[in-house]
């Protein structure tokens, strides 16, 4: 099929290589404007942009793809279909309505469970064991509309949002050529979503990761691993913001397990153990603000972490 890719984030990348090994005809890609990032806030393009730079492959960045002048490029490449993944910009219906065969949407979550901006995160976050990908019609709503294909994976304990991040975009680039491979010999009949089983996810934002220790151990983990890589679940240390990784817990009290929730009860090479209000955190990997993440035996032979401090003020 004759198709037009708007993409923009990391979570599109596979979807795109998969669509350019394939028989689909990719008539131009469509991403977002390079944006100013970094102290120097100098300009960086997409994700999506940097994957076809050396490519022959037409490009368009609009700032609004509302704009009357993005429409009527979007009309002039005559698109059978439109496939969506990560672009970051709702789509209105001027442009849901151009391709004949409609526009396809991939989505990191088994729908209609976590529509919006961060699936990942708040599947985590709430403590799911199971997840996946799903591709849709789109409709003006916010993921509402009609299912096509869906996959499963399961969340490891060890998982956090980066590595279910990237599981989760490789699974979307094969469910995706599944569903235009589907489409174009009519194989695939689209269902309804069930609204009264919906959920949403909204965006995450750097606050939102600020660890609170009166909470148990086992939610924390999750806490830790949901905001992995970004924003990092933070606390402070004597002033300093500190970020903490690779999360693990016990959920029956301890030895030293009755002190404060914030306080170290344990500093070794390999965990710093941390009480909270029911339980103790297991923390593996931790970065200061301003400094590259490392092991917590890294860190301590620097840093004079000790059973009896306590984090969070």
């Amino acid at each position: 099929m004759k198709l037009l890719f708007l993409g923009a984030s990391e979570f599109a990348v596979p979807s795109l290589k998969s669509l350019i090994g394939s028989p689909h005809e990719i008539l131009a890609v469509i991403t977002q404007p390079d944006r100013p990032k970094g102290r120097g806030q100098k300009l960086v393009p997409s994700a999506i942009k940097s994957l076809i730079f050396d490519k022959n492959i037409p490009l368009f960045q609009p700032e609004k793809i509302r704009d009357p002048s993005s429409l009527e490029v979007l009309r002039s490449f005559q698109p059978e279909i439109i496939v969506v993944v990560a672009y970051g910009q709702i789509l209105p219906p001027t442009v849901l309505s151009i391709p004949p065969r409609g526009c396809v949407n991939v989505h990191a979550s088994l729908l209609p469970k976590y529509r919006g901006a961060a699936p990942i995160n708040w599947a985590i976050l709430n403590g799911e064991t199971r997840t996946g990908v799903t591709t849709m019609y789109m409709d003006a709503g916010m993921d509402t509309g009609p299912i096509l294909l869906s996959a499963e994976t399961l969340i490891e304990m060890e998982d956090a949002a980066g590595t279910l991040h990237d599981r989760l975009s490789r699974m979307g680039a094969q469910l995706l050529l599944e569903t235009l491979d589907g489409l174009e010999k009519d194989l695939i009949i689209p269902r309804p979503q069930d609204h009264s089983l919906a959920t949403y996810s909204s965006k995450i934002n750097k606050d939102a990761a600020q660890i609170n220790w009166n909470t148990p151990a086992r939610q924390l983990a999750n806490f830790l691993r949901a905001f992995d890589p970004w924003p990092g679940a933070f606390t402070y240390w004597d002033g300093h913001l500190i970020k903490l990784f690779r999360p693990r817990y016990v959920e029956e009290p301890e030895e030293n397990s009755l002190e404060a929730p914030g306080t170290i009860v344990r500093a070794d090479t390999d965990e710093l153990c941390i009480a909270t209000s029911k339980g103790i955190l297991r923390v593996r990997e931790l970065q200061m603000e301003n400094r590259r993440r490392m092991s917590i035996s890294e860190f301590l032979r620097g840093h004079p972490l000790k059973p009896g401090v306590r984090l969070g003020a």
